[in-house]
């Protein structure tokens, strides 16, 4: 049976951690943003007036929109769960009346919301500066949930494995930025070498923003399917990562 009280009680507190550091949550992905659209957007845009078949503006904006949507959904979740270990109020939870598939959904729930919150604002941004927005929702929403729920799931898994703050900013600088980077957020790989672009098959960013690019430009890189189909497998794999790590107390016991 559901523990819906405490469930929501856990889900309430990760939305007001959230809201306490709203200046650190809301302006770096905005700037960040108004930055790139300037730069690329307008500035080699207006050089670069079409990739894709698409003004090159609207092949920027879903990958800006896709580029907060991983970090702010990582952010989230591992920096909680690594700060409530730290200071050790993570005891306050183990002996609480919660399961272990309650305390994954109630530290998951928060870091998607900041996610879906956090890739929406981007592209409402997108929308007012250069007026692209998506034109199929339910890609639109399907990639945005899916991809927040995985690296929600990775920030987690991250927050449970790491030892120091330091461990978390490796994750992040090492594997997800430059491979988020590299993913797609800028270029087609169409443009790249046909030994650069076999490997870029490799890198998982790939399909995450591909898939998600398609509901503005309705078209892409791979298969949209495959897209869809990689990114929903990666994400049941993190879920069941972070499940088994939370049942199994990794680093929560002391």
């Amino acid at each position: 049976m559901v523990n819906g009280v405490g469930l929501g009680t856990l889900i309430r507190r990760e939305l007001k951690r959230t809201y306490m550091v709203i200046n650190q949550v809301i302006w770096p992905p905005v700037i960040t943003t108004l930055l790139f659209l300037f730069i690329f957007g307008l500035s080699l845009g207006s050089r670069i007036k079409m990739l894709g078949g698409v003004p090159y503006v609207d092949f920027l904006v879903p990958g800006l929109v896709m580029l907060n949507v991983i970090s702010s959904s990582y952010d989230e979740s591992a920096s909680s769960i690594f700060q409530q270990r730290f200071m050790n109020s993570i005891q306050e939870l183990l002996i609480a009346p919660l399961s272990s598939v309650e305390l994954v959904v109630g530290f998951l729930t928060g870091s998607v919301l900041r996610g879906l919150v956090i890739g929406n604002l981007v592209m409402l941004i997108g929308l007012l500066l250069v007026h692209a927005h998506p034109h199929d929702l339910f890609l639109y929403f399907f990639f945005m949930l899916v991809t927040a729920l995985l690296f929600s799931a990775v920030g987690m898994i991250a927050g449970l494995l790491g030892k120091t703050w330091d461990n978390l900013a490796i994750f992040t600088t090492f594997i997800i930025t430059p491979l988020t980077y590299i993913g797609g957020v800028f270029s087609s790989i169409g443009l790249l070498p046909p030994l650069l672009r076999k490997l870029s098959l490799f890198n998982p960013m790939l399909y995450m923003i591909d898939g998600f690019r398609s509901s503005y430009t309705g078209a892409v890189d791979v298969n949209l399917v495959l897209d869809a189909l990689i990114v929903s497998a990666l994400a049941l794999s993190a879920l069941v990562i972070a499940f088994v790590l939370t049942e199994r107390g990794v680093n929560l016991k002391v």
